[in-house]
């Protein structure tokens, strides 16, 4: 089951690497409001991820995996600046989960595909504390921003915005 072999592959990154982080059992959740309550912590300490489509031009496609803070969304405007790309959307779902090697609502922080790029804002690495699910719905990871960083080596640039009220 691919969820299960990127659990596997996560957990093992992280205790290879010695870094704290905590596990969290849960009801099967992944709406990141929803996940947070259950978890316990404030929306804004979650790691939401979005698996994107950026059309450099009309021969050049990549996919980017963007992590935004639990309580924005991601600035697709900002996203194509970025990439100096004509075009950035969201990734149809099966190109999401197989890029991402799990389903919609548990896709980790982390790449496992070198044909997707990690992208994250500057508010998602300086978290004391990150949550996200950990490649499962039911099973969700706490921990430092800063580890985070280090671990999964993202280019870090501004790509959010507020979340619509």
């Amino acid at each position: 089951m691919p969820d299960h072999d990127t659990y596997q592959h996560l957990i093992s990154l992280l205790d290879a690497s010695g870094v704290d982080y905590r596990l969290i059992d849960h009801a099967p959740e992944g709406a990141t409001e929803t996940v947070s309550a259950l978890r316990g912590h404030p929306v804004e300490q979650a790691a939401k991820c979005i698996v994107l489509r950026v059309k450099v031009d009309r021969r050049t496609t990549r996919h980017v995996l963007a992590v935004v803070p639990g309580d924005r969304r991601v600035d697709l405007d900002a996203v194509r600046a970025l990439f100096e790309a004509r075009y950035a959307g969201f990734c149809d779902a099966g190109t999401a989960e197989r890029l991402a090697r799990s389903v919609p609502g548990t896709v980790l922080p982390f790449s496992f595909d070198p044909g997707l790029e990690l992208v994250a804002d500057p508010d998602v690495v300086a978290r004391p504390l990150l949550y996200f699910n950990a490649a499962r719905l039911d099973r969700s990871l706490c921990l430092t921003g800063a580890d985070y960083a280090r671990l999964a080596c993202p280019r870090v640039a501004g790509i959010a915005s507020p979340a619509p009220a």
